[in-house]
């Protein structure tokens, strides 16, 4: 997959790789912004199953 992808980049190896950082950093923006948000609601994280009432 990586491969097919650095393929069908347009540019010699330098430009090649700076289009891959900004790709990766687009990527990780989305996911930041508006699939991490969305999917938080569906994830049991707030839901503790530790004692409360025991003393250390």
């Amino acid at each position: 997959m990586y491969g097919w992808i650095w393929r069908h980049l347009p540019g010699n190896a330098l430009l090649r790789g700076l289009v891959s950082l900004l790709l990766v950093l687009g990527i990780v923006y989305l996911l930041f912004q508006y699939v991490f948000p969305w999917a938080e609601p569906l994830l049991p994280f707030g839901e503790v199953t530790v004692d409360e009432g025991r003393g250390a």
